[in-house]
């Protein structure tokens, strides 16, 4: 192994342990099922705690890509943890409905601050057509996260009879996160030679087709990721009425299998065509929209959930790496207005909790979350136009 190699290792342990600390956004569902459990909340009420959560992209997203150029991808990163680590201690502090809506507002804005500086500092490290091979790694190690927190949760639940220990164990991996980061050096030269940009010029790359295809396919990709998280044990406790505690599972398989799409694609997307890869996604949701509205048995809702995660995983560094290759020279616009797409994870939350409480089902969630896999299946041809 060659010293450039080894010191590549060296600066990817931490930005994959910043991607760790990414995916503590995702214990927003399982959160709010308890949290909802909690305080006796409606849908509506309840889904208003992961919109907290995703609307803040809306708003910092572009500015911190303006950010980034004045204070560098790296720093940035480590204002993220640090605001994602005041986030995890609300809850411990004081716990009521109005601390947990502020939490998730710091969890939004500290999760907004990283996903738009973290993807773009490891190009620094990856580049060329293995980016978007290692924006998935990236993700896998994202997913891991996700993955356990529902496990988490519910173990602290049982054991402890306090489920928001969750909040504890993933507070000290952040801090962690937060000093490996600090100590490493990684190199931002074709970084600081971005010039500052306006609000305007950011906004005015979404004239662009490609950046407009692929921030909206990212708006899809989280509403259909966070919908799916918030759903799955609902769905299990109308139909098949089961506890939230066994319900809760499902939000494990589906981050279980998202998890396996991640690992997988890491390697897919580096030895096939990008193109085919989403295609194959985006059939794998379609027919899982397609059972989810059908399907009955607790077997085949998990069939459906596993077939959400493995299609879902890899969508959203498919669109991002296309549009960060097609205009490198402003990756740090285009990493905001990209990260700003996960705003989806606000819409999407509400209009299903709305829809839900009108037609007093689940199924009215199933067909907000179909419209997005809908959009996915209609790029496919200016996706095979790359």
């Amino acid at each position: 192994m060659s010293t450039q190699q080894k010191s590549m290792i060296w600066m990817l342990i931490p930005v994959m342990f910043s991607f760790f600390t990414m995916g503590f956004v995702d214990l927003v569902g399982i959160a709010t099922n308890y949290v909802k459990a909690d305080f006796h909340l409606s849908d509506t009420l309840a889904n208003l705690l992961p919109s907290m959560v995703f609307f803040w992209f809306l708003i910092f997203s572009v500015p911190t890509g303006m950010l980034m150029n004045k204070i560098g991808q790296r720093k940035t990163v480590l204002l993220s943890i640090v605001v994602t680590v005041a986030a995890l201690l609300l809850p411990l502090i004081n716990y009521s409905f109005a601390s947990m809506l502020i939490s998730f507002s710091l969890l939004g804005i500290g999760n907004t601050l990283m996903q738009v500086s973290l993807n773009p500092l490891l190009s620094n490290i990856v580049t060329g057509n293995r980016l978007a091979s290692s924006l998935t790694l990236g993700q896998f190690v994202k997913a891991i996260a996700s993955f356990l927190a529902p496990i988490i949760a519910g173990w602290a639940a049982v054991s402890w009879g306090n489920w928001k220990l969750l909040f504890l164990i993933f507070l000290v991996i952040a801090v962690i996160a937060c000093v490996l980061l600090g100590m490493t050096h990684i190199d931002e030269s074709s970084s600081a030679e971005t010039k500052s940009s306006t609000f305007g010029e950011c906004f005015a790359l979404l004239a662009d087709k490609v950046v407009l295809i692929s921030f909206l396919g990212i708006v899809c990709h989280v509403g259909i990721d966070v919908g799916l998280n918030l759903t799955a044990p609902k769905l299990l406790m109308e139909r098949l009425d089961m506890t939230l505690a066994g319900a809760g599972l499902a939000t494990s398989v589906y981050f279980l299998f998202r998890t396996i799409g991640c690992f997988s694609g890491a390697f897919l997307l580096a030895y096939f065509p990008m193109k085919k890869v989403f295609i194959v996604s985006v059939l794998m949701m379609v027919a899982a929209m397609i059972g989810l509205f059908t399907m009955q048995s607790l077997a085949a809702h998990y069939v459906c959930i596993a077939l959400v995660g493995l299609g879902n995983s890899n969508i959203f560094s498919m669109l991002f790496s296309r549009a960060l290759l097609h205009l490198p020279n402003r990756k740090n616009e285009v990493s905001g207005l990209m990260i700003m797409g996960l705003f989806g994870g606000t819409i999407f939350p509400l209009f299903m909790g709305i829809v839900s409480d009108w037609m007093q089902s689940q199924i009215g969630a199933v067909a907000i979350m179909s419209i997005g896999v809908l959009y996915l299946l209609s790029i496919i041809p200016a996706i095979r136009k790359d």
